[in-house]
């Protein structure tokens, strides 16, 4: 019976079926855009979709590419364990959408950057890119060993799949897509995932709302335990999950993640016109509000299915990102391809984000290192060392799976790598953009201390893991168990997956306070110390005295303006060439960038008015 406890089925042919077909389709659109497109091997072609993307499917890509399979697995154990308070990250992708597409978009659109970190060489200087490169690498590299091994482990307990086999099938297709399609297979095939990904939440909604007697009888049994509590004041930092920390710490991770990240970043400079670029990222938060609704709410039926038999305190999963897919196989797998289909939809989003990954790392290499260091090359090797890089860094994503296995639960793990490494990088972006006085000096040095103090404060946290006075679990029961009757713990308490909580004595004294600050507030302080340190060191080191700084490469006023027309090109056109190449001249107001629609039309004003 469901909801009761005890073993579940595993995978029938028919799920091997439909998994297969849809994994098998997913790398059929690689080879698709590698066939059309092989007449145009360029490097911006690969790297770009030769910048004319369209803004629906750019959208949908830039959601799918963190909508991974860390959100399918650990979004809903989330809400399962928590309630709804994950849910107010609706708010902070609203800020984050508006954030990026009026201040970031227009910059790095106009500059026709192929690498984000281009600008730090504009800016600053060549070092500084360097160190915002090596970063950017190591932070991708482990976050997607994350996406790979979590949820090939929660998919091989439950399923009997071979966790390996998982690992490195995972690799094995994007590398095929990423190496022969470039940018637009990867585009093109998120767009099919997250219809993936989507479908799989409708399907255990669905199910689980027909066996508990329709969607109000789920929203009771929440009620009644406090799940639905989602607003929750408290100002501490300490508390993991608040209003503040979420809608002003995770507004800031986001805007991280989407604003300076290679992998979103690369996705809408490849937007055909500045208005698609920045209608991607709106109709993204769109995509992101629907996402997260539904997984939160897929975690809420989760709980009404087991409120009175957990399957964790009654040992039927050994980790909380292995609850959803146990889920799956208690209720449809009586339905021949239901459950494959949600095993795709996990499985898509972390190819997803794996090819995203792959591409982004591909370009950060190739043109903040390998360009630089061979500068000579033709467009053909320069296709060549692309692909041939693709294969070697979906290796290393392979590789680094090891090391995710070593870390704590899914979702907290791969939101806490974005606030140690991107704050700091956030804050190095915004100095360079919003102040005139940074110098290259005091970049570095507010970078590195920042760097230092996140990395001290994530790793500590990491060993020494907040107490559940601090993380609020709500009471699960195993009283309605009938598959193992000598449990007699009524509530689950909640802990790390992977790292238990030493014993009090063995804490130190920054256990408590220091290390127990919300992973979310890890990037609000990276980005407030390097602004902070950054700009005392470049007053300290002669900032205020240095070169006229070229003020295109600086926010303008007219960036703000969501969608403005009124644009001088006349004037801003000459200083806007300043992508290095003869060959590589791109951006919204370039005067290359030609054979495109540069302004809206007055139907599109109309258009862009109504939505």
């Amino acid at each position: 019976m469901v909801g009761t406890g005890g073993p579940v089925d595993r995978f029938s042919v028919w799920d091997y079926v439909v998994f297969a077909g849809l994994v098998v389709g997913a790398a059929g659109i690689g080879l698709v855009q590698a066939f059309r497109g092989r007449k145009d091997s360029s490097s911006a072609e690969f790297l770009l979709g030769g910048r004319q993307m369209t803004a629906v499917p750019v959208a949908m890509s830039l959601t799918a590419s963190f909508m991974s399979g860390v959100t399918v697995i650990g979004t809903p154990a989330e809400a399962y364990v928590y309630g709804t308070p994950f849910w107010l990250f609706a708010f902070s992708y609203a800020i984050m959408s508006t954030i990026s597409a009026e201040i970031f978009v227009p910059l790095f659109y106009r500059l026709g950057i192929t690498s984000t970190y281009e600008y730090l060489e504009m800016r600053f200087n060549k070092l500084t890119r360097m160190i915002g490169t090596s970063m950017y690498i190591f932070q991708t590299a482990l976050y997607t060993g994350v996406v790979i091994y979590a949820p090939a482990l929660a998919l091989n307990q439950i399923t009997g799949l071979d966790l390996w086999g998982v690992l490195v099938a995972t690799g094995v297709v994007c590398i095929i897509y990423c190496t022969l399609g470039g940018l637009k297979a990867v585009i093109w095939t998120d767009v099919f995932q997250m219809v993936i990904m989507l479908s799989g939440f409708v399907a255990v909604i669905a199910r689980g709302a027909v066996l508990q007697g329709g969607l109000g009888k789920i929203w009771e049994d929440n009620y009644k335990t406090g799940r639905l509590n989602t607003f929750d004041f408290d100002p501490d930092p300490l508390r993991r999950h608040t209003f503040w920390t979420i809608v002003v710490g995770g507004s800031l991770m986001w805007v991280s993640i989407y604003s300076i990240n290679q992998s979103q970043v690369q996705r809408y400079v490849s937007c055909r016109t500045l208005t698609h670029a920045k209608m991607s990222l709106y109709v993204n938060m769109v995509g992101l509000w629907i996402t997260v609704s539904l997984a939160v709410f897929s975690g809420l039926t989760m709980y009404s299915v087991y409120k009175n038999c957990d399957p964790l305190t009654n040992k039927d999963v050994a980790s909380s990102d292995q609850l959803l897919p146990y889920l799956v196989m208690d209720m449809l797998a009586k339905y021949p391809g239901v459950p494959g289909l949600f095993v795709a939809a996990a499985y898509s989003g972390t190819l997803s984000t794996v090819s995203s990954s792959i591409n982004a790392l591909v370009a950060v290499t190739v043109e903040d290192f390998v360009k630089l260091l061979w500068p000579s090359m033709t467009e053909k090797q320069v296709s060549w060392i692309n692909m041939g890089m693709s294969v070697f860094f979906g290796a290393v994503c392979i590789a680094m799976a090891a090391v995710a296995s070593l870390m704590g639960s899914v979702l907290q793990t791969a939101l806490s790598i974005f606030g140690m490494i991107s704050g700091p990088l956030l804050g190095l972006f915004l100095l360079g953009m919003f102040f005139r006085c940074a110098n290259s000096t005091g970049g570095v040095a507010g970078l590195i201390i920042s760097l230092c103090l996140t990395l001290w404060v994530g790793i500590g946290a990491q060993l020494y893991p907040p107490h559940s006075a601090k993380t609020r679990p709500l009471p699960l029961t195993v009283d309605g168990c009938v598959s193992n009757m000598n449990i007699t713990t009524t509530v689950a308490t909640w802990s790390s997956t992977v790292t238990p909580l030493p014993p009090n004595n063995e804490r130190p004294a920054l256990a408590d306070s220091w290390y127990s600050l919300s992973y979310l507030y890890f990037c609000p302080l990276g980005t407030l110390v390097t602004l902070i340190s950054g700009l005392i060191i470049s007053a300290i080191s002669g900032g205020c005295k240095q070169e006229k700084i070229r003020p295109e490469l600086l926010i303008r006023k007219e960036d703000f303006i969501c969608f403005s027309c009124c644009r001088k090109h006349e004037n801003s056109a000459p200083d806007l060439i300043q992508k290095v190449g003869p060959d590589q001249h791109y951006g919204l107001d370039n005067p290359y960038f030609t054979d495109l629609e540069l302004k809206p039309t007055e139907k599109d004003r109309d258009f862009i008015t109504k939505l």
